[in-house]
């Protein structure tokens, strides 16, 4: 099975995380937190900033790992690291993504969520 290492952008502002709906591929309409994969020579850390630069035209502040998760999806297996982040400049502007929003602990589990993702919300609710 393929194996595919990324990291993920937790952006908190307050009480509430961002997340994005997937505009493409096998799961087309599905949330998950930005983020993506890490080439070679990269950190997640660097990996995030890179990403979220290019999704998203904005500069964050990567913070505290909050996770490990691994997950076995039918085409691949994939390890990710999620962290905490702000964002430092820079406006959330959609370019790669269907959709945003900004979901607070009552909210958090309102869409329909990668199944990678879905495994660290639990650990998010209890810090929003």
């Amino acid at each position: 099975m393929r194996k595919i290492r990324v990291a993920a952008a937790i952006i908190r502002n307050g009480n509430r995380i961002f997340a994005t709906q997937k505009g493409y591929g096998n799961y087309k309409g599905w949330w998950e937190f930005p983020g993506g994969k890490i080439e070679e020579g990269e950190t997640p850390e660097q990996a995030l900033i890179r990403e979220i630069h290019e999704e998203l035209d904005t500069t964050i502040e990567v913070g505290e790992l909050i996770s490990h998760v691994q997950y076995d999806y039918p085409e691949f297996h994939m390890d990710m690291d999620c962290f905490w982040c702000t964002v430092k400049e820079g406006h959330l502007k959609l370019i790669e993504a269907e959709d945003a929003r900004w979901l607070g602990k009552e909210d958090l589990f309102s869409v329909k969520w990668l199944p990678a993702d879905f495994d660290v919300l639990e650990k998010i609710a209890k810090e929003l």
